[in-house]
């Protein structure tokens, strides 16, 4: 295997016509150029310089290796100058994937802060709910995921996130939704099975599912009028009066909900906001520093 540090003395040996020269422009011995030479030589399996008299020349081999020494050395100057600006983050990129409501409240704050501190990396960001966000980050599909998991859910496997690392952000309440005239809508807070016999409006299939199990540990199945994975959607149809809704209170944050009030459930209903990568990528800095600015948004 031909090493860097050989084809350097090689170049110096070449640029200046003896061992001894190169070793001064190298700044060491004549003999440890001589053995960088003779490894070299032993690398390739041939000669690279001859000796006549004083003098000194390269072989047909040694011409060709220098001439590809130039490239080959430029390079690695130009690879090792990209790994360090990415190490310093001066340089480098990250693809983050996100949930909607986590789009539009934690990951603008995050990335403004991100671009101000690290102007020269760059992030890319794609939207997709848990646990699809989650199977892109193992399949090497993106570099963070923010998801989310609900709290004592049994929908939720044991252990679903022990091969990652997970950075946990906040713990997000579910909130009712409900039309400004509807009767509980100055009410401090509901039960759930006090809007047993609504109509609903059901958010996306993961929080569906969340709804449904809890509602019918309440005793009922709800009655789904609409779906719509759109959060605006899911306020436009509860404040025109087409029924009532439970959502993130992350999600009520990203929205404005005119015609319709929020309205805390009791028991609580949580869940879990983190953020998301694997172990390896963990180590890259432009990753350890979105995982630090997301942590940093969820605390505001």
């Amino acid at each position: 295997m031909i090493e860097a540090r050989h084809l350097r003395v090689l170049r110096a040996v070449a640029a200046t016509g003896s061992f001894s020269a190169a070793g001064r422009e190298l700044g060491c011995t004549q003999p440890a150029v001589s053995q960088q030479m003779k490894a070299l030589e032993a690398s390739v399996g041939t000669p690279l310089v001859v000796r006549s008299g004083r003098e000194m020349r390269l072989t047909q081999a040694g011409e060709a290796l220098v001439r590809h020494a130039a490239g080959i050395l430029a390079g690695l100057t130009a690879a090792e100058e990209e790994v360090a600006a990415i190490a310093g983050l001066r340089a480098g990129r990250v693809r983050l994937v996100s949930f909607p409501s986590g789009s539009s409240t934690l990951v603008p704050t995050a990335l403004a802060a991100l671009r101000a501190a690290h102007p020269g990396t760059r992030v890319s960001l794609e939207e997709a709910e848990p646990p699809k966000s989650v199977d892109l980050l193992r399949e090497g599909d993106c570099d963070v995921a923010l998801a989310f998991r609900y709290q004592g859910a049994a929908s939720a496997p044991e252990g679903e996130w022990d091969d990652l690392v997970v950075r946990p952000l906040l713990t997000d309440r579910l909130v009712a939704l409900v039309p400004e005239r509807h009767r509980l809508a100055r009410a401090r807070s509901v039960a759930i099975e006090d809007l047993a016999a609504e109509p609903w409006i059901a958010g996306c299939p993961r929080c569906r599912g969340q709804l449904v199990e809890v509602c019918e540990s309440a005793g009922f199945t709800p009655r789904i009028d609409f779906a719509t994975d759109d959060y605006p959607a899911v306020v436009g149809l509860v404040g025109a009066g087409l029924g009532v809704a439970v959502l993130p209170q992350l999600a009520v944050e990203s929205v404005r909900p005119r015609g319709a009030r929020t309205v805390s459930l009791e028991p609580a209903v949580r869940r879990e906001i983190v953020a998301l990568t694997l172990p390896d990528l963990a180590q890259v800095p432009a990753v350890t520093a979105t995982l630090e600015q997301l942590a940093r948004a969820a605390a505001r």
